[in-house]
């Protein structure tokens, strides 16, 4: 018995190695719900919310609605076997913004609006105002899923891993021409 227990450990080990241990501060910088505000600068931390008075017209309008899908996310990366080059529409992916889908379910080209990323705080310190754009589809995505690209690398994937295999309310924006806007003129 124990030598069995040991023998599945031992593989299990080898299939899911255990990431680099990161800092406290590294955590908290990415954790998309914490943050420091300069009355807190000594080290302790304050809940992020997200009033509605910060929001735009649309996005407000966004939030209120009833969503369009519940759909289940997972997330994918550029580099170590994940993405790699252009997207189903032969786009580059924009981290953060591209997402894939089931194309039957949501159309590619679509705008979507996922409030649990709204207010979401991005590595360069930047605050998601939670639109993502299909178009990416993917051989794994069926039904009611969606596939969020977080960017190159698997550290690329910190800031919405509370969203990986979770359930999002997508809300559908309206539609898109071209590629995914880049970060600068996504909201515009």
């Amino acid at each position: 018995m124990f030598n069995t227990l040991a023998a599945f450990a031992m593989l299990w080990a080898a299939a899911f190695p255990a990431a680099d241990p990161i800092t406290y501060e590294a955590a908290v910088a990415a954790d998309p719900v914490v943050m420091e505000s300069p009355e807190n600068a000594n080290g302790s931390v304050e809940a992020a919310t997200t009033d509605l008075a910060d929001l735009s017209a649309e996005q407000a309008d966004l939030m209120a609605r009833d969503p369009d899908w519940n759909a289940r996310a997972s997330l994918y990366h550029a580099g170590g076997g994940g993405a790699t080059g252009n997207d189903s529409l032969g786009c580059r992916p924009v981290p953060m913004r591209t997402l894939a889908t089931d194309p039957r379910v949501i159309p590619r080209r679509t705008k979507l609006f996922i409030r649990e990323t709204v207010g979401m705080r991005l590595p360069d310190g930047t605050i998601h105002d939670g639109y993502w754009y299909a178009s990416d589809t993917g051989g794994a995505i069926r039904g009611q899923r969606v596939d969020l690209y977080t960017g190159n690398g698997r550290g690329s994937m910190q800031p919405v891993m509370r969203f990986n295999q979770q359930r999002l309310t997508i809300t559908n924006a309206g539609r898109f021409d071209g590629c995914p806007p880049a970060w600068n003129t996504a909201s515009n």
